[in-house]
Parts: structure tokens; C-alpha cells; sequence
């Protein structure tokens, strides 16, 4: 849903500058049809005076064509040959006759169009009308749209190769767990038939954990079989997953790391509405993510769940490890990003995206003197 909404965004804005440019082009239209009906009553009025005997003919037809150029908009200023104004119409301000005023727009309107001299009259200063005005943005108008539909096209391109390639990585996750259930099961009765028999006390042990393995394997694998599915919405206690997380690591950390102890805390039962498999997926990459930090060194990583006083539920893993670098905390969250030689890199972006995409809470990093503390906010 948070993928989308960017491109409904980016359709709704082109459809919307599209819809603005078509009224915009109709109005343009409309205007010139004004503008050549206007054209076509001064041209009629020229020709009725000149057949008109009538001696004022003339001068009536003179102020019939000024009035239409009024009309026009056409913003006017004549000057003698001192330079000083004495007429102006269409000015854009409430003193027309305020001289010093209209010589500045008189040079302003000179910058749009080359002034016309008339013997005996003066100089006619002449600006263009609002319709000349509005075309005049026209050509960035159209480059703004295609500009636009240029990179809305390039998003959704993008965005459509992205949904594919995640289509196909879901499909495969999907199929590994599929192929993996046939060998879980049959190594499942196996083991069941190894508890049967009479064996020592070493071998029931190992039989024990081999059971607890077997059926981690089992999560591990319902786990890809929900990649690419809606996240589930049911009742969980964060608090029985984050204790679940810290003894499955606390049994299995000598193997992991040298000297390293895993410690849980709650004040209780922590629960909110979400998706068991994918919540404890998340707690246990960013607990991994800890305890490879420690790696080669030892130290603590501590693990609790507290009920907030405004609502929600906090998790928060810490260690006493060697910290982030101010330098690349934003980083960390990246896919790929990682300080590991060998490392992948997805662990915590996975967890980011199940905690915030799949149920609307938050991962960050909290500012610490020393080690690292991230925190899993709930709603």
C-alpha cells in the first residue's frame, strides 16, 4: 500500500496538470475568437466610415477603433517628442496621469515592443494584450507536461520492474519452502524414532536438540512460505516472541560468538495486533545483528519488551559492541548495506520492512554512548 501511493500520487498530479492545460488551451481558444471578432468590427467600422459622406464620418470611426482597442486590453502610452506622456490607456495602475509613473512603464513596455513614431502625433508605446501574455508560458507549460509524463512514465517503468523482480524472489522463497517440507518431514520421523529407542544420556540430548532444530527449520521455512502474502492480523505478545528469540539464541551463542550473554527483560505481557512469524522474524535479525557485532570479542546483548505509557509496545535490543559510526547510521537500514566482509546486508532492512510496512510501527537506531540500541515501536 505505501508503494502505491506514490504512483497514485504521480497519475492523479499528471491527470490533474492535463485537465488544467486542456481548460486552459479552451480558453485560449475562446479568447481568440474574441480577439478576431473585435478585428472583424474595427475592419466593418473602417469601411462604414469611408462610405459614410457624413464629414464627422471620420472622427466618429477614430473613436469607435480607439474603444475597441481599449477593449482589447492593449496597454497604451503616447508621448510628444519631449517624452513626456500625454495619453495612456490599459494601465495596470489607478494613476494614469501620474507622469514620472507612466514614463517607467513607457520604458517597461518599450523592453515587449519596439515603440512607433508618428509625425505630428508623438511616440506610441504599446505593450501585448493579456492573451499574447498567457501564450507566452505556454511552451513551458508544455515542457512541465512532458517533463512530467516523462518521469512518471520512468517511475512506473521502474516501479513495475521492481514488483516483478520481487515477484519472482517471492515465488522462488515460496518454492523452497515447498521443496523443503518433503526432507523436514522425513527427518521428523526419523527423529521420533531415534526417541524411541534405549539410547544414553548423550544421545537423548542430542536427539532433544535435534527435535528443537528440526522444528526451528519448520518456522524457518513457514517463514518464506509468507513472503509475498498479506501479513496476518491476530492478537500477539511480543514479550512471549522476544523471550522465544532470546533463548533459542541463548542456547546456540557459543557457536556464534566467543563469551557472549543474552539477557531478556518484560514487565509483562506486551500484546498488539500483527503477524507472529513475521514479528519474530524481525526481533530475530535485528538480536543477529547484535550478536555479530560482538563477534570475536564477547560482551551482552539484552533484549526486553515494555508497554508504553501512551499505547503500544517497545522492543529493544542492545549491545555493548563497538556502536555505529555517526557516518553511516542512515545507511544501516539500506539493503546490501553492511559492515560484515561477508555479510548480505538484509537483516535489518527486512525487519524494517516488516515493522513499518507490514504493521505500521517503527526500527530505529537510538543514539547511545556506547554499543547499539535499536528499537521495535508497536502500535
Amino acid at each position: 500500500m505505501r508503494r502505491s501511493v506514490p504512483a497514485m500520487l504521480a497519475i492523479v498530479g499528471v491527470i490533474a496538470l492535463l485537465t488544467w492545460y486542456v481548460v486552459y488551451t479552451q480558453t485560449v481558444v475562446r479568447d481568440l475568437r474574441r480577439e478576431a471578432s473585435r478585428v472583424g468590427r474595427m475592419y466593418a467600422r473602417v469601411y462604414d466610415a469611408l462610405n459614410d459622406t457624413n464629414p464627422d464620418a471620420a472622427n466618429s470611426a477614430l473613436l469607435d477603433l480607439s474603444m475597441h482597442i481599449r477593449e482589447a486590453g492593449v496597454p497604451l502610452v503616447l508621448t510628444d517628442t519631449a517624452g513626456t506622456p500625454t495619453h495612456a490607456v490599459n494601465l495596470p495602475f489607478d494613476e494614469p496621469y501620474d507622469p514620472e509613473r507612466v514614463k517607467e512603464y513607457a520604458r517597461r513596455l518599450d523592453r515587449e515592443n519596439t515603440p512607433v513614431t508618428a509625425p505630428g502625433v508623438g511616440t506610441v508605446h504599446y505593450g501585448n494584450t493579456p492573451l499574447v501574455r498567457g501564450l507566452k508560458v505556454v511552451p513551458y507549460l508544455l515542457s512541465g507536461v512532458l517533463l512530467t509524463l516523462l518521469i512518471a512514465g520512468a517511475y512506473a517503468l521502474r516501479t513495475r520492474s521492481r514488483a516483478d523482480r520481487e515477484q519472482i524472489w517471492a515465488g522462488m522463497a515460496r518454492e523452497s519452502a515447498h521443496q523443503l517440507g518433503t526432507p523436514l518431514s522425513s527427518l521428523s520421523g526419523w527423529i521420533e524414532l531415534l526417541g524411541e529407542q534405549d539410547t544414553d544420556s548423550i544421545t537423548t540430548n542430542a536427539v532433544a536438540h535435534m527435535a528443537g532444530d528440526l522444528e526451528r527449520l519448520g518456522r524457518i521455512s513457514h517463514r518464506f512460505e509468507r513472503i509475498g502474502r498479506p501479513p496476518k492480523n491476530e492478537r500477539v505478545d511480543v514479550a512471549e516472541i522476544a523471550e522465544r528469540v532470546a533463548q533459542y539464541f541463548r542456547r546456540r551463542v557459543p557457536t556464534l560468538a566467543q563469551r557472549v550473554t543474552i539477557e531478556s527483560t518484560s514487565d509483562g505481557t506486551a500484546i498488539v495486533e500483527g503477524d507472529p512469524v513475521l514479528l519474530e522474524w524481525a526481533i530475530e535479525a535485528v538480536t543477529k545483528n547484535a550478536i555479530d557485532a560482538l563477534g570475536g570479542r564477547g560482551g551482552r546483548v539484552s533484549i526486553s519488551s515494555t508497554t508504553l505509557p501512551e499505547g503500544g509496545v517497545r522492543v529493544r535490543i542492545a549491545d555493548d559492541g563497538p556502536g555505529v559510526p555517526r557516518e553511516i547510521r542512515k545507511e544501516v537500514f539500506e539493503a546490501g548495506f553492511s559492515t560484515k566482509e561477508k555479510g548480505w546486508g538484509i537483516g535489518l532492512s527486512l525487519a524494517r520492512r516488516i515493522v513499518r510496512d507490514n504493521h505500521g510501527g517503527k526500527l530505529t537506531l537510538v543514539p547511545t554512548e556506547t554499543g547499539a540500541t535499536f528499537d521495535i515501536i508497536l502500535g
